[in-house]
This record gives structure tokens, C-alpha cells and sequence, in this order.
């Protein structure tokens, strides 16, 4: 309610407030009371005291600058991106922390003569809160020249490529291109791979040097390898890991079995990495020749996906609408998340995945304003940053340095050799990808939380892992348990196709970063889940009547 009075009646002046919200007996209302206070800067007082006030002190208040208070700016909602924008200005000055760039090409020199320098966007899609950005734009400002950033939109004929996830990526971006436009950064949707388009690019427009984010996925990883040998050998290739707080290569140079050998050196690197991001601020330098105009609504339009697969209502694209969530996160679920965090049931969790997978939203970025904005909610806080640091950067550690991260040769050796002995074990009940795809199992849970994934693109942490373990339970081998768990995730879930989605199914199916467990049929020394367990978690019979499956 302050939020919508605040932004609607700005305009009016104290006296004409007042005026407005006053009843009959020309007595404000007592319920206005402080809002009254608030934009007239003066206590309500009754006409006698009024007149008995001394111009002095009228024309004092009329004069008195507002400025809420945090938690006046938290109920009227849209006070964390005033915060952020205020904490980016004052880093302005920041040094560059170059741990955080490694060079991919042999030359480390810009090309000199040339006419821009790029940053070749892929996994970090935004424009602040990016340390691959704002690493591009000094690196211009430093040769006083322009700033290019390109996006290569290519898109396989696959099951994958669905509207839920290519509108989310395209409305993302047209927010991007729109920002970049007010800061005199040319923003260029390229048509193609990366390795057929960005080399020619970079001669066509004469550009000294090329900057890009951080993947640990094969693809990109092989995007960067075809690069680096099409390129020119003047054109240096520089990588900055915008996506950890911790650089990848940096936490860690080896594959770590766990949450507890990589927790320690994550978080001794903490106070040197989890630091305020500086503004990506207009920049000095224009370009000559400009970035074609996207029809972006005509691009979706045209784009050749699976529109049966379509964007949820609850998910909305765009950094804006991450922080949005973000700011709601911190008002109202994290008090709640310490303890709920694993009841399907109760809102309690972020929900801020789709927006860090497509690199609309920094993970920094999230853990410096729940830390800074978070503190009266104790216990969560701890909780919320061991998910969100700890385990999401050990996801990226393991498909990092195991090439083999979906696959259950990638498993440790211990889960291979009892996935194996067990391998041929009778299963309970045997199910078609299709049917599990169509929720048609005798599980009414497992349903409910496979039908919430389909209609909404989301399901619930603690449900995922039970989902994924019934998977290894109900088909006729691991392999296909795993490659039909990755399939549907990755299909419907609007955070798919990423690393934390790979090490979800390899931990559930595949005993990833965890240990083994008592031997039983099927599973083997695997972690096992039952329905039963569930029940003493949660209320299941209440999940199951919210998302009972309908025709899917």
C-alpha cells in the first residue's frame, strides 16, 4: 500500500495530501496517520496547535528531506535496487582482482590500431554484477576505445530447445540490449556458433581483443578450444569466471569428492573474492559503426522450438525480475529457510535458480545482499550460503574437471562396481520414459512432483532427489535412469541444461559427493528414498492434492 501511495501521489504537495486523505470531519484517518507524518514531514495536530506553530519551524519541515528508514523501504517493496545502485557507485574506484581472468591465448597484448575491444557474452547474461564486463570495459577504457558485446544465438534441433527456456534467454537479453544501449555499449545478436560467426566478427569490425564468462560444460569449453585456433594470434582470448564467487580454477585444480574437501578452501578465499561489484558506468568511448536493431518479438516468433513446452507464469526473464525476487526472498522466506527449506509444502526457498542459470542474476550478487540485509534471521543465513556457494560451486567443479559429468562412467568407482552387482536386479515396477514423462506411475507423489516440473518448470529440492532416486528404481538400468532423469530435467525445468542439474541426478542416481550406504536391492550401496520417508518430512497428502496430475 506505501509502495502504490508513494509512487502515485509524489506529485502532490504536503497541504494537498493532506487535504486528499482526510474524512468529513477533517480529522486524518488514523490508519493514514504515519503516512501523513511521512510525506508532509509534520506531526498531525489538531487546527488550534496547527496555527499556533511558528512559521520558522513550518517552513523547517516543509524543507526536512525525507529518507526512509531500511524497514520502510522493505514494506514499500523496490528498495534493493536503490541499495545497489547507491553499493555499486561507492566501489566505483575498485581494483580488478586478476586472479579472477586466466588467458586462453597465447598473446596477452591488445592488438594495437584496432577499432574495439569484445566481450563475447555467453553464460553470464547481463550487464552489472559482471566481472567479465566490467573486466571488457576497463580493458577499452584503458586503450580508449569502444566497447562491442556480442550473444551467438544457435539454436539444435534437439527436445531440449524449448519456448520455456528460449523465451526466458531472449527476454533476458532484450533487457540487456536495451541497458546497453543507455550506456553507449553496442550490444550484437550474432546468428550461428560461436566458432563460425565471432572470428569473422572480430575482423570485420577490427577488434583488439576478446573477453568471455566461464562455463564447465563441454560445449562451451569446446567453443573456447575452436577459438582460440580461429582467431587471429594477435587477438589475445581472456576468460573471467563470472559465474563463482570463487573462480573455478582458483578454488580448486583438482576434482573434489565432496562438500567437505572443497568447503574449507572456498571459504578461506571468501574475504578475498566476495567483494562489492563496481558500476558498469556509460562508457567514454562511441562506436562508429553501431549494432543492428533485434525485432525481438519477430525473433521469437520465428525461433524453431517446442512450443508444447511453454514459460511459466511464475518466472518472469531479466535481471530486473531477478532482483525483484531476490528482494522478496530476503523480506519474507529466508527467516523461514533453515527450517522449512526441505517442505515441498512450505514457501521457503529462493527460487532464484532460473535466474543465476542464465546468468541473469550473480550468486555474488545474492550472497552480499543476503548477508548484508539478512541478519535478523539467524541460522538461514548460514544455511542459505552453504547451498548457494559451497555446494553450487562444487556442481562446477565437477563438470570441470570430469568430462564425464552425465554419464555413469563418471561415478567414483565404488558406485560404479554396485550399480553394476545390481544391475540386473528385478525392479518393483518398470516404466517407459514416456509414461514418466506423462506422470503415469502408481506413485502419486512422485507424479504430483513430476506434473509440478512440467506445468510450472520448477519442483522442489528435497522432491528432485527423491524423483531421481525412484527413476534408478523403476527403470531397467542405471544408464537409463540417469539418461531419462537428465532428459526430463533438462527439458522442463526452467534451470536445466546446467551443472547443478547434472550433479542432481549423478548424486541422486550415481551416489556423487556422497558415500556409500547399506546394500539393498537395485540401489546397491546407493543412497536410498522412500515414500514412507517422505511422509515423516512433510504433509505429502497435502502436495499431492495441490498437483495432481492432470492431462498431460
Amino acid at each position: 500500500m506505501i509502495c502504490i501511495w508513494r509512487s502515485s501521489l509524489s506529485s502532490f504537495s504536503p497541504r494537498r495530501l493532506l487535504k486528499l486523505i482526510v474524512d468529513g470531519n477533517r480529522r486524518p484517518r488514523q490508519s493514514l496517520v504515519p503516512l501523513i507524518e511521512a510525506y508532509t514531514c509534520e506531526p498531525t495536530m489538531s487546527g488550534k496547535k496547527r496555527k499556533a506553530t511558528s512559521a520558522a519551524k513550518v517552513a523547517s519541515a516543509k524543507q526536512q528531506k525525507l529518507v526512509p528508514t531500511k524497514e520502510e523501504k522493505q514494506k514499500a517493496g523496490g528498495w534493493l535496487h536503490d541499495l545497489v545502485t547507491q553499493q555499486r557507485s561507492e566501489n566505483q574506484e575498485m581494483k580488478f582482482n586478476k586472479k579472477r581472468c586466466r588467458f586462453i591465448s597465447d598473446t596477452e597484448k591488445i592488438k594495437q590500431g584496432s577499432e574495439g575491444v569484445l566481450y563475447w557474452m555467453l553464460r553470464d547474461q547481463r550487464v552489472q554484477d559482471n566481472w567479465a564486463l566490467t573486466y571488457a570495459q576497463r580493458l577499452a577504457v584503458k586503450e580508449n576505445l569502444p566497447l562491442h558485446i556480442c550473444y551467438c544465438l544457435d539454436v539444435p534441433k534437439s527436445e531440449l530447445s524449448t519456448l520455456r527456456h528460449y523465451n526466458f534467454m531472449l527476454k533476458g537479453l532484450e533487457e540487456i540490449a536495451k541497458e546497453c544501449k543507455t550506456l553507449d555499449v553496442q550490444f550484437h545478436l550474432l546468428h550461428g556458433s560461436a566458432e563460425e560467426v565471432v572470428p569473422g566478427f572480430v575482423s570485420d569490425r577490427s577488434l583488439g581483443a576478446v573477453v568471455t564468462d566461464f562455463s564447465p560444460l563441454r560445449e562451451p569449453l569446446q567453443w573456447l578450444e575452436d577459438m582460440k585456433k580461429t582467431l587471429p594470434k594477435d587477438i589475445p582470448l581472456i576468460q573471467v569466471d563470472s559465474h563463482n564467487i570463487v573462480p573455478c580454477w582458483v578454488a580448486s585444480p583438482k576434482l573434489e569428492y565432496a562438500a567437505r574437501t572443497i568447503r574449507g578452501k572456498i571459504t578461506n578465499l571468501l574475504p578475498e573474492f566476495l567483494t562489492e561489484f563496481p558500476l558498469v558506468e556509460k562508457h567514454p568511448h562511441t562506436a562508429t559503426r553501431t549494432a543492428k536493431p533485434v525485432d525481438w518479438d519477430k525473433l521469437l516468433a520465428s525461433l524453431q522450438v517446442d512450443r508444447t513446452v511453454g514459460e511459466p507464469e511464475w518466472a518472469k526473464p531479466g535481471t530486473k525480475a531477478g532482483m525483484a525476487m531476490l528482494e522478496s526472498f530476503i523480506d519474507v522466506r529466508l527467516k523461514l529457510f533453515d527450517n522449512l527449506r526441505n517442505d515441498p509444502n512450505a514457501n521457503a526457498l529462493s527460487q532464484l535458480s532460473p535466474w543465476i542459470r542464465f546468468g541473469h542474476l550473480s550468486a555474488q550478487r545474492v550472497a552480499l545482499q543476503v548477508k548484508h540485509s539478512g541478519k535478523s534471521t539467524g541460522h538461514s543465513i548460514t544455511s542459505f550460503i552453504e547451498e548457494l556457494v559451497v555446494r553450487r560451486e562444487l556442481t562446477d567443479n565437477f563438470c570441470f574437471y570430469n568430462k564425464k559429468y552425465d554419464s555413469v562412467e563418471g561415478a567414483y568407482e565404488w558406485a560404479q562396481k554396485t550399480l553394476k552387482d545390481h544391475a540386473k536386479d528385478k525392479r518393483p515396477y518398470l516404466y517407459t520414459r514416456e509414461q514418466l514423462e506423462k506422470a503415469k506411475t502408481h506413485d502419486k507423489l512422485w507424479n504430483a512432483a513430476q506434473y509440478q516440473m512440467v506445468s510450472e518448470g520448477k519442483m522442489h529440492g528435497f522432491l528432485r532427489m527423491y524423483w531421481a532416486k525412484k527413476i534408478l528404481e523403476w527403470t531397467s538400468s542405471p544408464e537409463e535412469a540417469l539418461s531419462t532423469a537428465l532428459y526430463l530435467n533438462d527439458r522442463y525445468e526452467l534451470d536445466g541444461q546446467d551443472p547443478n542439474g547434472f550433479v542432481g541426478c549423478m548424486w541422486s542416481i550415481c551416489g556423487i559427493h556422497d558415500q556409500g550406504w547399506a546394500e539393498r536391492d537395485v540401489f546397491g550401496k546407493i543412497r536410498y528414498m522412500n515414500y514412507k520417508g517422505c511422509t515423516r518430512k512433510f504433509d505429502v497428502a497435502r502436495f499431492e492434492q495441490k498437483y495432481c496430475p492432470k492431462n498431460l
